[in-house]
């Protein structure tokens, strides 16, 4: 397993911190944000209205918008390569659940689900709004696997799977299906129907023998050994809040 990653006092090296990272780091916005909230006056510390560079030290006062911003627990994101045989699930009566699994040692939730019978990446984290914003099927956000069948794909069957596929009484989504050799194709899609590629499959006849997850938005799983997980990088964390930002901005 990979090392927990400990809590850190932000102001342990130098007794400061850039107001933009403290933002950040607080989760409340990405470093990007922030600057854009500092640049329209509405980040003030201890009552005076930030500019950008300031820097905040221990037991200051910020506040966005009038709202409080406090580090009270440090943001948790893991990517896990989560092996089969293992249950999405935080009922710890189930054999092989994932939380028993990690056995992390702080509340975490995972984000979204793979189904026992898949593997590869699931992220897991400490924060409910960002795991919301990460699950919410609405917000279009990608996730890529790989996925191996029982028989010989074609170009009929990859354009079908492109969608819009009828399951569960509903339409899917288009998705981006890429063939890799005879029996296995990429596919990237935008929403988490149960078990829905297995289900897009079956619909065109073929049965899925493997299912692995290697993206979820910006964060890939890469060469993680399975069974292991790592800490999310704080430019993949950055990065990802930029995309969620995005998204809400175009739905405002």
């Amino acid at each position: 397993m990979a090392k927990k990653k400990k809590i850190i006092n932000p102001f342990q090296d130098n007794g400061t911190i850039r107001i933009n990272k403290y933002l950040s780091d607080a989760g409340f916005c990405s470093r990007r944000q922030a600057d854009r909230y500092i640049e329209e006056g509405k980040v003030t510390i201890d009552g005076q209205v930030a500019k950008l560079g300031d820097r905040v030290v221990e037991n200051q006062e910020v506040r966005v918008n009038g709202r409080l911003v406090t580090y009270q627990e440090e943001l948790i994101l893991i990517a896990f390569n989560k092996p089969v045989g293992v249950e999405c699930t935080e009922d710890r009566r189930v054999p092989n659940n994932i939380i028993d699994y990690i056995n992390y040692g702080k509340r975490i939730s995972y984000i979204g689900r793979l189904d026992k019978d898949s593997q590869g990446l699931i992220l897991l984290t400490n924060d409910g709004d960002l795991n919301q914003a990460i699950a919410k099927g609405s917000n279009y956000h990608e996730k890529e696997y790989v996925v191996r069948v029982n028989k010989p794909i074609t170009d009929r069957f990859i354009e079908g799977m492109s969608g819009p596929v009828p399951i569960l009484g509903r339409l899917t989504r288009p998705s981006i299906v890429t063939p890799i050799d005879k029996y296995t194709f990429k596919i990237i899609i935008t929403q988490g129907m149960n078990r829905q590629i297995r289900r897009m499959c079956e619909y065109f006849g073929y049965r899925v023998t493997k299912l692995k997850r290697i993206r979820v938005m910006n964060i890939t799983l890469g060469r993680l050994k399975e069974g292991t997980y790592r800490n999310v990088t704080e430019k993949e964390l950055e990065e990802l809040k930029a995309i969620i930002e995005n998204k809400e901005n175009e739905d405002m």
